[in-house]
């Protein structure tokens, strides 16, 4: 794979062309010059939510509320999945109380649920907080 990818900076949401084999490589975004991939998940709201669907790594959204127990028990585990994933999939979080709407919009009934797109279209869905294996190997039925 050498073609380069578009990816939306995790910052500014503008998109980067970045060669698929320097993705590993901490790229920086020609808009901003922040990280485009960090290795740690990034806050969606409705606003930035459909800027970051576009390009061509795929986008995890972790959709919670800070009232929520077990969201609040999947938070260091999501954390630790980005740094695994980084590179390969963009996690987002999208906090479903400020964001209500939107969270109405992808037909959110319980948290965390946690929402995979690619190509701007989602693929998979799997509600609940998941242990890191569980999660890492769910991913990589969905191909990631």
């Amino acid at each position: 794979m050498t073609d380069p990818l578009l990816v939306p900076c995790a910052q500014c949401a503008g998109l980067n062309r970045i060669p698929a084999a320097r993705l590993g490589d901490s790229p920086r975004c020609g808009h901003c010059k922040s990280a485009v991939l960090p290795a740690a998940p990034f806050d969606l709201d409705e606003t930035t939510f459909a800027r970051q669907l576009r390009g061509d790594l795929p986008l995890l959204v972790d959709v919670w509320a800070d009232w929520c127990g077990p969201c609040k028990a999947f938070a260091p585990v999501y954390q630790q999945a980005a740094a695994k994933l980084q590179g390969r999939c963009r996690l987002g979080k999208l906090d479903s109380e400020a964001n209500r709407q939107l969270a109405g919009q992808l037909g959110i009934r319980s948290i965390p649920t946690l929402i995979l797109f690619r190509n701007g279209q989602e693929v998979a869905r799997q509600s609940g907080a998941l242990p890191l294996p569980q999660l890492l190997a769910w991913l990589g039925t969905q191909g990631v």
